[in-house]
């Protein structure tokens, strides 16, 4: 297993399969591993050379000694592109590990980072009581923030893997990593305001494609359609999923859109009566 050399001397392990640039780079999110992409890997690699990284401190990436911050991960992650060699990488990132791949556009610029894929993330602003439970996790309740987000997540998903996956995979990191993600994310959204208005601040403006289940409000839709409209490099397409982790459940739908939207053949069609205007499919 490839790996890097970090800041402290943890060892960032990664995963390096397929060929063809640019390379996708698939990174979780807080309190998730890596394994959380098998599927997606699987299938995206047949295509073109993927990377998957497991954060620091998760999986089988080391932490190092103390504390760390997402500027400590960012850092990884661009630790890990350089020594790939890869020579242009589109970010493949899970809810709030989208705000590293604004990083990494931000430092490696639009030659190497042509576009950006979100995946499930909230793009508005933070709405009071999202921020009210990040602020629990580094609470003597981070329990009680923690089961609130599981209880959330979990609301009306019924396939017993991802329940296991939410409760008992996630549930197994410790609080001081619940801790940081609250910390670092809240501070994360203090800093950016909304990643929608972060993207208006790439120059030049960077394609960027949001696949996304939940919320699964028209608002939410509706307020990135809106968007859209007026950023055109910016693409929306609500998944056919009920979770807050659509990868594990239309991972071969996924695949298909990402490859044509990073091949440049990805284009906003109405799909038929029942679905909204906005959503994206490959052509």
């Amino acid at each position: 297993m490839p790996e890097v050399r970090a800041s402290g001397g943890a060892r960032i392990r990664y995963d390096d399969v397929g060929q063809g640039e640019p390379a996708l780079l698939l990174i979780p999110g807080w309190c998730t591993r890596r394994d959380l992409f098998q599927p997606l890997l699987s299938l995206c690699s047949a295509r073109r050379r993927v990377l998957r990284v497991d954060l620091r401190g998760h999986g089988d990436s080391e932490q190092g000694p103390g504390d760390f911050h997402g500027g400590d991960i960012l850092e990884d992650l661009l630790a890990v592109v350089e020594a790939s060699g890869a020579g242009q990488v589109v970010p493949v990132a899970l809810s709030h590990a989208g705000f590293w791949a604004l990083e990494l556009r931000r430092e490696l610029g639009a030659e190497r980072v042509p576009r950006l894929v979100l995946l499930d993330w909230l793009v508005t602003e933070a709405p009071p009581t999202f921020l009210s439970t990040l602020h629990g996790l580094v609470s003597a309740n981070w329990r009680r923030a923690r089961e609130d987000l599981f209880r959330e997540w979990t609301t009306g998903v019924e396939r017993e893997d991802l329940r296991r996956f939410i409760i008992d995979e996630m549930g197994g990191f410790p609080e001081e990593m619940w801790a940081r993600a609250g910390r670092e994310i809240a501070a994360a959204y203090g800093r950016e305001g909304s990643p929608l208005r972060a993207l208006t601040g790439l120059s030049p403006a960077t394609p960027t494609l949001h696949l996304y289940a939940r919320p699964d409000t028209h608002d939410y839709l509706e307020a990135q359609v809106a968007f859209s409209a007026r950023h055109t490099w910016f693409h929306v397409m609500r998944l056919p999923a009920v979770s807050h982790f659509p990868i594990l459940e239309v991972p071969a739908l996924i695949a298909a859109v990402l490859e044509s939207f990073v091949t440049g053949r990805h284009t906003p069609v109405r799909t038929g009566p029942d679905l909204d205007p906005g959503v994206s499919l490959p052509t």
